[in-house]
């Protein structure tokens, strides 16, 4: 039971409002704790096609892309920064001097590199679910045409003929960049294959 304060203009005809108990929820609930809070542990949807799918969201695509383009750019950049901030520095140069050069110089590289990795990694990704969304299939022509339209895309500014280039550039990274990994899984699945046989 719990104490409640009376009031200052209490009558006595309400003390059998006293031996009142404060209402608990969980009182009736009879369960251990560890299945009240058992989660699964595999993926849930919310629609059967879902689940039948092996691939990321469209969302899920563009954050990936777009993060990997980052900071996979931002590192590049930074090294790209060490290496011209260390020629950079002159012989009278103090050690203070030099860090802050160095560090400038990456900070600057790093963060330029980065975001147009960036933006090509979020085109590209807009571009395959696109593909994936209009042609309604998961293929290889799918990564290939969003290569090239990525890479003309993001030169388009520069004119046509730069716009042709890049997107040739762009298309043909991205085959070979598919195609290996196509390689290299089924090289892997032969190697796990024979150690599994051994």
């Amino acid at each position: 039971m719990s104490y409640q304060s009376r009031s200052s203009n209490h009558n006595e005809n309400d003390d059998h409002h006293d031996n009142r108990r404060l209402y608990n929820p969980y009182q009736d609930l009879r369960v251990p704790a560890q299945t009240l809070y058992k989660l699964p542990t595999s993926p849930e949807y919310l629609f059967q096609e879902e689940s039948i799918a092996q691939r990321r969201s469209w969302g899920e695509n563009l954050t990936y892309y777009t993060g990997i383009g980052y900071l996979g750019g931002a590192v590049v950049g930074a090294g790209k920064g060490l290496v011209e901030g260390v020629k950079a520095s002159e012989a009278g140069d103090t050690m203070k001097l030099r860090v802050n050069r160095i560090l400038n110089a990456s900070g600057h590289s790093g963060r330029t590199i980065g975001n147009r990795a960036g933006v090509i990694g979020l085109l590209y990704a807009g571009m395959e679910s696109g593909m994936v969304k209009v042609r309604d299939a998961d293929d290889i022509i799918n990564s290939v045409v969003a290569g090239l339209a990525t890479g003309a895309l993001y030169k388009a500014a520069a004119g046509p003929r730069s716009a042709a280039v890049a997107g040739a550039i762009g298309g043909i990274a991205v085959g070979l960049a598919v195609t290996g990994k196509q390689i290299s899984k089924g090289f892997c699945s032969r190697i796990f294959v024979q150690v599994k046989m051994d």
